[in-house]
């Protein structure tokens, strides 16, 4: 596995609605501690009410980038992409084997610190904590 190379996207070039949002894997039932470091980071843009918003979204889609972190992997990188289905997911375009993460209920969610938010990875359903949001 090698890390992808994401062409890097000058912060001063974004709407000021971008954000950096930090997911860590919730524990709990079926989560030992050793799951510690199994995090997202993902640069979206946010309307005022911790929502994805779809507009900035289509106008700088390069810039929605995710990166899929795992202790003792390589990260995976990627990009927020809007199904026609209906639903956000983590689209990584440099490895067609691996199908994308689909964000259980994304465009219902808010991205805000203590929220919880579900990503279906190959199949099952994980819970993550939003762990922080900031400002590019």
């Amino acid at each position: 596995m090698g890390t992808a190379y994401v062409k890097p996207i000058l912060s001063a070039s974004l709407p000021s609605q971008f954000r950096q949002i930090h997911l860590e894997l919730a524990g709990g039932h079926g989560h030992p501690e050793d799951n510690i470091g199994v995090a997202y980071t993902i640069i979206a843009p946010l309307d005022e009410n911790g929502w994805i918003d779809p507009m900035l979204w289509r106008a700088f889609r390069d810039a929605c980038q995710v990166a899929r972190l795992r202790p003792g992997e390589d990260n995976f990188l990627g990009h927020l992409v809007y199904h026609l289905s209906g639903g956000w997911a983590f689209h990584y375009d440099w490895n067609p084997s691996m199908p994308d993460e689909i964000g259980f209920q994304f465009a219902d969610e808010r991205f805000v610190e203590g929220e919880y938010v579900s990503i279906n990875e190959n199949g099952k359903m994980h819970t993550y904590r939003v762990v922080s949001v900031s400002r590019l």
